[in-house]
């Protein structure tokens, strides 16, 4: 039996690993000076990897900004791409470098900012809710899709963070539409889909791979998007 269209008035988004991501020309050199041998197939496999165990550690009670549970997910990226073990903390901090001059979540897909213009240009009103560090805007401003956003909340400037559905509240009450009428679009089902769903949103996982098990809808990138919902 097919299922009911969907409507919706607003789209919220993610930032990290949804709209923005680890950038690879980053990490490569400081993998290479470590002595791996990378190339974008390992990388982006190694990054699947890391996702799912950054899950796995929000499953087991850790909350979204928590520094144990990124430092899970760098070092199974970085030993993932082949780093040796013994050169993983050098590699760390050359991370830890990365992310404070603003720099490594940088990648964007070169589809999202068209993606993105489609969905405004069908009436959709969008925004972010990301669990971030109180630079979260900044970064989208740099990668050229701020302009298209309506407003960023970051949780460290909220004070509250995924998976609570207050944050998700907070966002529709700033813009204005029913929770009922809004779609979260995220990458990690324990913190995005099951704060969204219980705000009263729908909710739509990323899975570049195809490999994700979970009860939800899933969509491979954000390019995706407009397709899936002239399907629904």
């Amino acid at each position: 039996m097919p299922r009911p269209p969907l409507s919706f008035d607003a789209i919220f988004f993610d930032a990290g690993n949804t709209l923005v991501f680890v950038n690879p020309s980053v990490l490569f050199p400081l993998f290479s000076a470590a002595g791996a041998e990378v190339d974008e197939v390992r990388f982006w496999e190694a990054e699947f990897q890391a996702r799912l165990e950054l899950a796995r550690t929000v499953e087991k009670g850790a909350s979204g900004t928590e520094a144990h549970i990124w430092k899970v997910y760098f070092e199974t990226l970085i030993l993932g791409c082949g780093v040796p073990l013994q050169r993983v903390e050098e590699v760390g901090r050359g991370v830890r470098e990365a992310h404070a001059r603003g720099e490594l979540w940088t990648y964007i897909d070169p589809a999202t900012p068209s993606a993105l213009e489609a969905l405004k240009k069908r009436g959709f009103r969008l925004a972010v809710i990301s669990n971030a560090d109180g630079r979260v805007e900044g970064l989208l401003e740099k990668a050229g899709i701020r302009h298209l956003l309506e407003f960023v909340l970051d949780s460290q400037l909220e004070g509250v963070e995924k998976p609570d559905p207050e944050i998700f509240r907070r966002a529709c009450r700033r813009m204005g539409v029913d929770p009922a009428r809004s779609l979260y679009i995220g990458d990690l089902y324990p913190v995005d889909i099951i704060g969204a769903r219980g705000a009263g949103m729908e909710a739509v996982l990323l899975d570049p791979t195809g490999r994700l098990d979970y009860p939800v809808d899933r969509i491979p990138n954000v390019a995706a998007l407009p397709e899936y919902l002239r399907g629904r």
